[in-house]
């Protein structure tokens, strides 16, 4: 059995896809221990010609599955039920690795046991000042950052679906995300406590989260200081 798949429901984002997966190229990670899984939930730009023709330059071990478009929770629960992975870790497609992501998941999971964990998200250097803007906004600790996975917040932390995982045993016990369009990780985290499972926050594996927020022009402005 491998020890983690990566889990990424994707949906008309070939582009966003092809720049995790050069991020993913350098990841520090033996390559035979992790594989990733697309769940395809209904594109129609072009991805299952793309990912079924992608050569890793790093050995990368990738596949994909498809199904009819019915949204990001079931697909995760689709992926789950595909997944060869000891643990499964969730990813949104508009996220980028650090080369240290993995390594340090595991250099956790080894020393605190975590049931299910999860790690921050934040922006990449090479980001707009929108983005980074953005970023700042929804990672505050005065804001969501709290359940988002900052160090210093006012609020429980919750793992999130663009940088989540659980031991297997977790789909195993309560079963998968439900079908609402956004949330869904939320509940599933918050029935992950219930059922009383060790719950981690991995601080230093953080992704660069590039994020599809679409705001007003005035919203923008006022964001970036202009």
């Amino acid at each position: 059995m491998l020890k983690y798949s990566i889990i990424i429901a994707v949906y008309n984002r070939t582009g966003e896809v092809k720049e995790l997966l050069e991020s993913a190229e350098k990841l520090d990670f033996e390559r035979k221990e992790f594989e990733f899984l697309f769940v395809d939930d209904g594109s129609k730009d072009g991805f299952q010609d793309f990912i079924e023709g992608y050569k890793s330059s790093s050995n990368l071990q990738t596949r994909a599955i498809y199904q009819e478009n019915k949204g990001p929770g079931e697909a995760r629960n689709n992926g789950m039920q595909n997944a060869k992975g000891q643990y499964f870790i969730f990813v949104d497609s508009d996220c980028m690795f650090p080369p240290h992501w993995l390594r340090t998941i595991d250099n956790d999971l080894k020393t605190y046991k975590y049931e299910a964990f999860g790690g921050p998200d934040t922006c990449h250097e090479s980001f707009s000042p929108l983005l980074k803007a953005i970023t700042y906004s929804m990672t505050s600790k005065l804001g969501t950052g709290g359940t988002r996975g900052q160090k210093k917040s006012v609020g429980k932390f919750y793992p999130r679906s663009f940088n989540m995982g659980i031991h297997r045993k977790v789909f195993e016990k309560i079963g998968g995300m439900n079908r609402l369009r956004h949330g869904q990780d939320m509940d599933f985290s918050q029935r992950i406590y219930d059922a009383g499972y060790k719950v981690g926050l991995i601080y230093d594996a953080f992704v660069y989260h590039k994020r599809r927020t679409s705001l007003s022009n005035s919203t923008a402005k006022s964001l970036i200081g202009e």
